[in-house]
């Protein structure tokens, strides 16, 4: 290192992106330098939590940072000042305390920053505001990892033993499951209850519309209220008769309000309902614009944005669309979550002027399309409400009362950037009196229908309503229950597997505790309180491991062990047993029922890639490598057939087959049990 470059001061982050985006900022006054995240964890063969020393972690450095944390540490050394900027959450400190640990850093060499966005203004305002490393916050993300060690290596290998290898439980991710499991078994008990509704299409000066059956004899017509065909054709039969007389006509504007700018739940419900993103997809692509100065941070929960951003937000409104799409006064969103740690900003741009259409050649197309979401949610957000003109009209036939609702946009305000499905509905010019001429009568049959099946989307909403997890969470959770097997994704919505309702019940049937709504939540509030410095950590573990590892030491006899093979319909071509569709830690095979008398296996893979690597061919028409743009193919593996780059080896891409009956490509579980001896 030159004698130049070691006078320098030293800021560390967590990636080279965000490293390079900083040192554009900082000129020659800083050398930057990237962490690669984590520099040290627990270990991954062992347990590393002391049970016997009230939960002491045992941290190891992580093999693959060792060369890096090697020059950190030597430029650290050398370094008149040390900044410790990685972010703002709890993880963010828990990274920053474990580099100062990892290099030997001691205050007051070593300062520790924070910023919601990485621009110019930002960084140089939290230079000014150096602070130590907060403890509270460092042992709130300790506690949270020791308990899901804890409950991972304890109950992993419980589920290796009684189900297969390769299964894995956790706190969040096995409450997750719970939920899915739960509303497919409502579905599955759901039984359809049969209901009728009532329409006039009515007529005055050639203009028909429609209007809804609401009331008879003066008693309000609910949903279920016509059951039968024949309640719905007496009914009509009587609307027959009679005319129908416009009774009451009422006007009203009605004001529909921006939301709130983006949170990490609610952006992530938001770019799979509009993007068709997955929820870590989008936190992928969230990161590099973070990462790259565009947007603020992207794991909060915090409707706020700052009086700075809000008035940059205002100014730009003002400019390009002019005051009358202003809000009369700034607006401001209050959260529901009373946490501390993470009630920072909301996501937002960091240049509200860098519009979508000047920066959209900035980014891949999918980063610009979640960047123009963020930015039209954020300037959305101070704009005037939209306000619609409502016609009510309600219309009488005998004992009969129908209603029809008629609405047309009078004033766009925010809709202008942020559009919304509305529905205009244009109705003829009514009076009080008015007699309507009778062009139909339509009497429509309908079937009550179950709840839906989650989709990334909302179980992430379930999981945040029932305070379970936290912004950092939600992608992974619904990615690992995906990822386990136990939960599959088909157009979009998430079926639970037999695997997943066999490890749901077993833990709701054996770990109550560990897989209840409210415990789960109890606990997540109680990191809370950990971060705030009202509760010691280790007190918050014992809490919960004492119960947890009594109960965990009764049980592991008892259980009996679960059959998740599932009948293939076909037999042996050996020794004519039935074949079954068997699980192993490698996925799913085809294997003889008569195990271990006939060890007959075979891959599992749809007919359509059977027929291909029958016939000899390998490449998938149409399809193309999303990193190099090659051909894919079908490629049989070690373990199972998988698709894969014509590239290899200088593009190595690859992705498991996506078929419900395909073989789950070779991924350990990140819970792995501790190793014995």
């Amino acid at each position: 290192m030159s004698s130049s470059a070691a006078a320098k001061k030293l800021m560390i982050v967590e990636s080279p992106a965000k490293a390079k985006t900083i040192d554009k900022y900082l000129g020659g006054e800083f050398n930057v330098l990237a962490s690669f995240g984590h520099v040290r964890d627990l270990p991954s063969s062992t347990l590393g939590v002391d049970e016997k020393a009230d939960f002491e972690p045992k941290y190891v450095v992580v093999p693959k940072v060792k060369k890096n944390l090697a020059l950190i540490k030597r430029s650290a050394k050398e370094a008149p000042e040390v900044y410790l900027a990685t972010d703002l959450d709890r993880e963010g400190e828990a990274i920053a305390w474990h580099i100062a640990e990892a290099v030997g850093l001691k205050d007051p060499k070593a300062k520790r920053i924070v910023f919601d966005e990485i621009s110019r203004e930002a960084i140089k305002e939290a230079l000014k505001h150096p602070r130590g490393i907060d403890m509270h916050l460092v042992d709130a993300q300790q506690a949270r990892r020791v308990i899901d060690r804890l409950v991972g290596y304890k109950l992993s290998p419980l589920l290796w033993e009684k189900v297969y290898k390769g299964l894995s439980a956790g706190r969040v991710q096995s409450v997750a499951l719970r939920l899915v499991v739960e509303r497919e078994r409502e579905i599955e008990g759901f039984k359809p209850q049969e209901y009728w509704s009532v329409i006039a299409v009515l007529e005055k000066e050639k203009i028909s519309f429609e209007a809804r059956l609401v009331e008879e004899n003066g008693k309000k017509i609910d949903k279920l209220d016509i059951p039968s065909q024949k309640e719905a054709d007496r009914i009509v039969a009587q609307l027959e008769k009679g005319k129908y007389e416009v009774l009451d006509i009422s006007f009203k504007v009605e004001k529909k309000h921006p939301s709130a700018p983006y949170t990490t739940s609610t952006l992530q419900q938001d770019a799979h309902h509009q993007l068709g993103f997955s929820a870590k997809q989008t936190m992928m692509l969230a990161q590099s614009l973070y990462e790259s100065g565009y947007i603020t941070y992207m794991r909060t929960d915090s409707v706020n944005i700052s009086s700075t951003a809000v008035g940059k937000i205002r100014n730009y409104i003002a400019k390009r669309y002019g005051d009358k799409f202003l809000s009369t006064e700034p607006r401001v969103y209050k959260t529901k979550s009373r946490l501390a740690q993470e009630a920072h900003e909301a996501i937002r741009p960091v240049d509200v002027f860098k519009s979508p259409d000047k920066a959209s050649g900035e980014f891949e197309p999918k980063a610009a399309r979640l960047y123009e979401l963020i930015w039209r949610r954020a300037v959305a957000s101070q704009m005037k409400e939209a306000e619609l003109d409502i016609v009510e009209v309600k219309i009488a036939n005998q004992k009969y009362l129908f209603s029809a609702r008629g609405q047309m946009i009078k004033f766009k305000g925010f809709l202008e950037i942020y559009p919304q499905k509305i529905t205009e509905i244009t109705l003829p010019s009514l009076s009080k009196g008015d007699t309507l001429a009778l062009i139909e009568l339509k009497k429509e049959q309908h079937f009550t229908e179950p709840p839906p099946r989650y989709s990334e989307a909302t179980l992430i909403k379930a999981l945040e309503e029932r305070g379970i997890g936290r912004p950092s969470t939600y992608a992974p959770t619904v990615a690992t229950i995906q990822d386990r097997e136990y939960v599959i994704k088909k157009e979009g919505k998430l079926h639970p597997e037999k695997v997943g309702f066999v490890v749901s019940d077993l833990l709701v049937k054996n770990f109550s505790d560990v897989v209840d709504y409210g415990f789960t939540a109890q606990v997540e509030d109680e990191l809370d309180q950990i971060a705030e410095g009202k509760i010691p950590w280790k007190k918050v573990v014992g809490n919960f491991y004492g119960p947890f590892s009594k109960n965990l030491e009764k049980k592991a006899d008892s259980i009996e062990k679960q059959k998740v093979d599932e009948d293939l319909g076909e037999n042996c071509p050996e020794c004519g047993k039935k074949l079954v569709v068997r699980h192993s830690k490698t996925g799913k095979f085809i294997g003889c029922s008569g195990f271990p008398d006939c060890k007959f296996t075979k891959d599992l893979i749809s007919p359509e890639h059977q027929e291909m690597m029958d016939r000899g061919e390998q490449a998938i028409d149409g399809k193309k490598c999303p990193k190099c743009g090659s051909d894919l193919k079908v490629v049989k593996g070690r373990y199972s057939p998988f698709i894969g780059c014509s590239g290899y080896p200088k593009c190595n891409y690859m992705e498991k087959i996506a078929n419900k009956e395909s073989v789950q490509s070779n991924q350990q579980p990140d819970q792995k049990p501790p190793v014995k001896g």
